[in-house]
């Protein structure tokens, strides 16, 4: 029996986890390793200067007080001893488009999945202010779900999938969106003078793209984007080593 671990950013108690689990139980055996409270934004965060629990909270649930790469490596370690077949983090509370998957924890998860050698995907749903209605998502995760493990992709492979509200149109293979970041920080006093800060959402306005992840969604469509962890600047390279030469022809 294919063996599946399910980690998100949300916590082991998050609504969005319990049906994507439920999603994916068909397929295989489901195991959930995920943290014991929120740990959202905290991107591919590794937990080094305290050490983990882990705890059993149910039958093949438990909760690691640590990050999703955390959960990740502890679970491969300790709970499965070995690789599982496939690594799918999420629902998450909220997309994780474009460059914003740089931040994500949900992303982490799955992406320290691929890095481990398995197949991993990620699965968020737009933000609301009522209700989340986790059914499309979890739907849309176990479809893709099965077909990696029906035509599995290359290694260091992993798909960032993201959902609109409601019942999708359809699907959409996406590249990642681009937008004009807009640092905005918030500068408050304690009741003694003191300065503190709070890193707040800027306002960044998305660039146009037909296949962007970003208009995929706004579009009604589920957003599916492949990625892999080399950040390399391919197209680059030559302009560097032109650079490099001309600093080491200087040094001589």
């Amino acid at each position: 029996m294919r063996r599946i671990l399910i980690t998100n950013d949300d916590g082991y108690r998050s609504d969005g986890l319990k049906e994507l689990a439920d999603a994916l139980r068909p397929l295989g055996e489901v195991t959930i390793v995920a943290p014991v409270t929120e740990a959202s934004a905290i991107g591919h965060a590794l937990t080094l200067r305290h050490p983990l629990r882990l705890e059993r909270v149910a039958d093949r649930v438990f909760a690691v007080d640590g990050t999703p790469t955390d959960c990740v490596n502890i679970a491969v370690t300790q709970v499965f001893k070995g690789l599982p077949d496939l690594v799918v983090s999420g629902i998450n509370k909220g997309w994780n488009l474009g460059d914003d998957v740089t931040y994500s924890g949900t992303v982490a998860g799955a992406l320290e999945g691929a890095l481990l050698g398995t197949a991993a995907l990620a699965i968020s749903l737009q933000a609301t202010r009522g209700e989340f209605d986790f059914g499309p998502s979890a739907r849309a995760a176990a479809a893709m779900a099965d077909s990696m493990l029906r035509r599995p992709l290359p290694l260091r492979t992993l798909l960032n999938i993201n959902t609109p509200k409601g019942q999708p149109k359809g699907y959409r293979v996406t590249v990642l969106a681009k937008r004009n970041h807009v640092t905005s920080v918030a500068e408050r006093h304690d009741p003694k003078g003191r300065p503190y800060y709070w890193i707040e959402e800027g306002q960044d306005e998305w660039e146009p793209h037909d296949r962007s992840d970003y208009q995929a969604v706004r579009d009604g469509y589920v957003s599916v984007t492949p990625l892999h962890p080399d950040l390399t600047a391919h197209e680059v390279l030559s302009a560097v080593e032109e650079l490099v030469f001309e600093k080491a022809a200087e040094v001589r």
